[in-house]
């Protein structure tokens, strides 16, 4: 199982970015998905998660409104649309996934595969 992350980048406050996750060697249909973020010297912090049949979701409070999460099961994508993005919102954003058809897990423990990360800088 591979995910790799897209779409990071440099945003002024305000703004919106819309990650992508490319999966491959899994049926994504059969997997939940999720999206962590990570500051360094701080701990993975949960953003959003999928369940399998894109019926479930879960947004962390700080998002809420903000972010969405949505999944291609046929082009085997994940994504996270974020819009009125703030300073606070910068982190790296990490992809998760894991097989399972049960609902939209938040605990990072609950994911085996993760991707690589994609840097996410919100400017003041």
């Amino acid at each position: 199982v591979q995910l790799v992350e897209s779409g990071g980048g440099l945003v002024q406050d305000g703004g919106s970015l819309r990650l992508s996750c490319a999966t491959s060697g899994l049926i994504l249909s059969s997997y939940g998905m999720g999206w962590f973020r990570q500051v360094p010297g701080k701990e993975r912090e949960f953003v959003a998660s999928i369940s399998a049949n894109g019926i479930s979701t879960n947004y962390a409070d700080s998002v809420k409104g903000r972010f969405t999460i949505s999944k291609d099961n046929v082009r085997n994508m994940g994504h996270l649309q974020m819009s009125s993005l703030k300073p606070e919102d910068t982190a790296a954003y990490y992809c998760v996934a894991r097989p399972s058809t049960l609902g939209a897990a938040t605990s990072p423990q609950a994911y085996p595969y993760w991707g690589q990360g994609t840097q996410v800088t919100v400017s003041s």
